[in-house]
């Protein structure tokens, strides 16, 4: 299935254009070593960086995706592209260059308990704790400060994809049990994700 954004969407008056005319590319999985390393910082905003970002965007929206980093298609580089809905169905979409996520601290901190995925690790869901508000700050593609924050599943996307440009998958933040129970579930599904996927899609 090829997710595109409705018509009708309420969209954040924050949300930035994504580029289109992106190739889909493969998504690689856990345990490919681009997965488990700090992002290379973006220096150059250029046409290459538009290029890729493009890709980036046509990728997450053939898998269905409401985020993907640079390095879930094998590309070192710190940038993330969203289309993500808040706790009130709001849509916020954006690029994200060299990101610094800013989380509430203290008493004001309530974390979210609730299922969590990722394209890496296609077909797999489990409980994941995560604070329910998330800032993340960084730079657009042109190279101009950008700033966005949200609630609900928005929040939990900005972490998600800040954390994959710092090398860590959801799954280091979650129990032995549930990484067991997140390895049964990929594996079950195997067969609908191929190594391809989802470039393949259509063809």
């Amino acid at each position: 299935m090829v997710r595109t954004p409705a018509a009708d969407d309420e969209v954040s008056a924050n949300s930035h254009a994504l580029p289109t005319g992106g190739a889909v590319r493969p998504i690689v999985r856990w345990g490919t070593p681009v997965m488990h390393e700090k992002a290379t910082p973006i220096t150059a905003y250029d046409e290459d960086l538009r290029a890729l970002v493009a890709d980036m965007t046509a990728t997450m929206y053939a898998a269905d995706g409401v985020g993907l980093a640079a390095c879930q298609i094998g590309v070192d580089a710190a940038v993330f592209v969203f289309d993500c809905p808040d706790a009130n169905g709001v849509i916020t979409r954006g690029v994200v260059c060299n990101p610094s996520l800013h989380l509430p601290e203290g008493r004001d901190r309530v974390m979210d308990v609730d299922d969590e995925g990722c394209l890496s690790y296609p077909g797999a869901f489990v409980e994941c704790a995560r604070p329910d508000v998330a800032r993340v700050s960084g730079f657009d593609i042109d190279g101009r400060p950008v700033e966005f924050e949200g609630d609900g599943l928005l929040a939990r996307c900005l972490q998600h994809e800040t954390d994959h440009l710092y090398g860590t998958v959801f799954g280091d933040r979650v129990t032995a049990r549930n990484r067991k129970k997140l390895r049964k579930q990929m594996e079950a599904a195997a067969d609908d994700f191929p190594d391809q996927w989802p470039s393949q899609i259509g063809t």
